[in-house]
């Protein structure tokens, strides 16, 4: 019995995981901030090992870490000084290097501050699976409520700014919600594997429809198979899911490609 609660324990979140990061995954996308899951997962990463350090919640220093790349990354971009790819590239390699910095000043073993790089979905507590509930909950929430701000500000920012709508506040609402997504991710999936469940069940939604609504629908659905079938391969195997949660969402990815009707379209 406490080995079928112990599943469905890690099952849920797996689910949460995967409709938190999907969701978030399909504005990323269509915005053209992939890089952005990498370079805020490091972020996440950097906080947690400084929180570790300080003695101070890591999950917390982790949301801190993330809302500051938010901000800076925000006005960055905005002013059009600096591209935004190229400001995610200088913020990656800044907390990348930070990462490596922090991580042997930790005393004693490092598997404290490693969980939050590799991370492990069949580990995360009651309180972890709370707070991804309620990071999911909110990502769907801000959807719903600015759908129509967010599909016009992913097909024409100046179209957005021209019609009256707040493309400022709602580009960095994404942002902010970005880094919220990976904070609650980082414990279950790890720093390095959480933006595969950001970018690869919202490319492989994209490859099959042009449909905002079906693109956030079938993505939080690939990003729960993933999570479902990555899990079930951990329990076979006996391995930390993140790796096997991250596959499963490439091939599903791929599979999305073969089939995709913008292939095929493009292919006449």
């Amino acid at each position: 019995m406490e080995i079928y609660s112990f599943m469905i324990h890690s099952w849920m979140a797996a689910i949460l995981t995967g409709i938190a990061c999907s969701i978030i995954g399909v504005m990323v996308v269509t915005m053209g901030l992939s890089f952005i899951g990498v370079c805020m997962s490091h972020a996440a990463f950097a906080g947690a090992l400084a929180g570790i350090l300080l003695h101070i919640n890591p999950v917390l220093c982790s949301f801190i870490f993330c809302f500051i790349v938010a901000g800076i990354l925000g006005p960055l971009s905005d002013r059009g000084e600096i591209k935004a790819d190229t400001s995610l590239g200088i913020i990656f390699s800044s907390s990348l290097g930070l990462s490596f910095l922090l991580l042997p000043m930790i005393p004693g073993s490092k598997s404290e501050g490693l969980k939050f790089l590799w991370g492990n979905i069949l580990t995360v507590s009651t309180a972890d699976l709370i707070l991804v509930g309620l990071v999911s909950i909110l990502i769907a929430g801000c959807v719903l409520l600015f759908f129509k701000e967010i599909q016009i500000l992913i097909f024409n920012r100046i179209i957005a700014l021209a019609s009256g709508i707040p493309a400022k506040m709602i580009y960095y609402l994404i942002l902010f919600l970005a880094g919220t997504t990976i904070t609650a991710s980082i414990k279950a999936v790890g720093g390095l594997l959480v933006f595969a469940l950001i970018v690869n069940p919202a490319a492989a939604a994209y490859q099959l429809t042009y449909d905002l609504k079906k693109m956030f629908l079938l993505s939080s659905f690939f990003g729960i198979l993933s999570g479902t079938l990555g899990l079930m391969t951990a329990f076979s195997l006996d391995i930390p899911a993140g790796a096997p949660i991250a596959l499963c969402s490439v091939v599903i990815f791929i599979i999305a490609t073969i089939f995709s009707p913008k292939r095929k379209s493009h292919g006449r």
